[in-house]
C-alpha cells in the first residue's frame, strides 16, 4: 500500500449548480477502501501548509491578497471559484498534502494526493480552479531542503500545465513536461521544457505510442531523482472539457507506462490527481481509481 492525502474539507460543497465535480473527492476514497486498493491506515489528513513554503513559489502580494480575500475582481473571476476562507484553507491543505506525500514517497516509492494537480496557478495569479500550485510548491520544497537535485514533472492532464511552466521557466533544476490537447484550454500556452500537443480526437493508439516513447527518453535525458506525476483523467473521450478520444483502458495503460518507468529507474514519485469532467461521476471515479490500482500492481 502507499500513502494517500485525503481532505475532509472537501465535504463543504460549492454553491449549487457549480460545474466543478467536487463529489469525486469524497467518492474516490470510499471506492479505494471498498475494493481494498487502499486501507484506512494509508490515508492521512494534511494540516495547513507553512506559508514559508508557499512564498518560495508564489509572490507575497498574491498570497497576501488570497489570505485577506482582497484579490482584484478580474483576477478572482479567472479562478472560477467564489473565494472564501474555507477555499484558501483547502488550497493550503492540498499543498501540504503534496509536500508530505513527497517525504513519504522516498520510503514508499509512490504517494498520492486525492486532490492537487493545480497546475494553472502561476507565481502571481490563479486560473481555472487553481489558486496555489501544489506540485510546484512541493518541488521547490525538495530543492530548498536538498532532498532532490533534479526534478521531472510529468503533466498528462488534457490541459497544459501553464502555471507550472511559468514558475519553473528559469529553474534548471526542474524539467517541466506537458502532454495535452492542442486546442484545449489554456488557449495561450506557456513554454514548458517539453510540450507535446495532441490533435483533437487523438485515440489510445496514437496517444500511447507517444507517451511510451517519451517517458523513458526523458528520464534518461533529465536523470531526475524525484518525479511528480499529474494524472488527470480528462483525456477520456467522454470528458466534457477535453477533446481527446482515449478510453478507460488507454488511460490506465498511460499510468502503467509512467509507474513502470519510475520503478525501473528507482525514482520516487508523487501523484496529484488533476482533472476529470466526464458526465457520469462513475466514469471519473473508475478512471482515477485505476491509477491507484496500477500503482498497487507495480510498486
Amino acid at each position: 500500500m502507499f500513502p494517500i492525502a485525503f481532505h475532509p474539507i472537501f465535504k463543504h460543497p460549492l454553491p449549487q449548480g457549480h460545474r466543478f465535480p467536487m463529489e469525486k473527492y469524497d467518492l474516490l476514497p470510499q471506492q479505494l477502501l471498498h475494493e481494498a486498493t487502499g486501507s484506512p491506515e494509508d490515508f492521512f489528513e494534511p494540516e495547513i501548509c507553512d506559508l514559508e513554503h508557499v512564498l518560495k513559489v508564489h509572490t507575497f502580494d498574491y498570497v497576501n491578497d488570497l489570505l485577506n480575500l482582497t484579490l482584484d475582481q478580474r483576477v478572482a473571476r479567472k479562478i472560477g471559484f467564489p473565494l472564501s476562507k474555507e477555499l484558501i484553507e483547502r488550497e493550503l491543505r492540498i499543498a501540504n498534502g503534496t509536500i508530505i506525500g513527497c517525504e513519504k514517497a522516498f520510503e514508499k516509492k509512490v504517494a498520492f494526493n486525492i486532490a492537487g494537480g493545480t497546475h494553472h496557478a502561476f507565481s502571481n495569479r490563479g486560473e481555472a480552479f487553481c489558486l496555489l500550485n501544489d506540485q510546484a510548491i512541493a518541488a521547490q520544497y525538495l530543492l530548498t531542503n536538498k532532498l532532490a537535485k533534479k526534478i521531472l514533472i510529468i503533466d498528462l492532464d488534457v490541459h497544459q500545465g501553464n502555471g507550472t511552466a511559468e514558475i519553473f521557466s528559469k529553474n534548471d533544476s526542474v524539467f517541466t513536461f506537458s502532454a495535452h490537447g492542442k486546442t484545449n484550454y489554456p488557449f495561450k500556452k506557456e513554454l514548458s521544457d517539453l510540450d507535446i500537443a495532441f490533435e483533437d480526437g487523438t485515440n489510445d493508439t496514437m496517444y500511447l505510442e507517444v507517451i511510451e516513447k517519451t517517458i523513458p527518453e526523458l528520464i534518461e535525458k533529465v536523470k531526475p531523482n524525484f518525479i511528480f506525476y499529474l494524472s488527470g483523467v480528462d483525456i477520456l473521450a467522454t470528458d466534457k472539457l477535453g477533446k481527446l478520444s482515449c478510453t478507460l483502458n488507454g488511460c490506465k495503460r498511460r499510468d502503467e507506462i509512467v509507474f513502470s518507468n519510475c520503478e525501473k529507474y528507482q525514482i520516487p514519485v508523487q501523484v496529484s490527481m488533476g482533472g476529470g469532467y466526464s458526465p457520469e461521476v462513475k466514469t471519473i471515479i473508475d478512471a482515477h481509481a485505476n491509477t491507484y490500482r496500477v500503482a498497487n500492481t507495480i510498486f
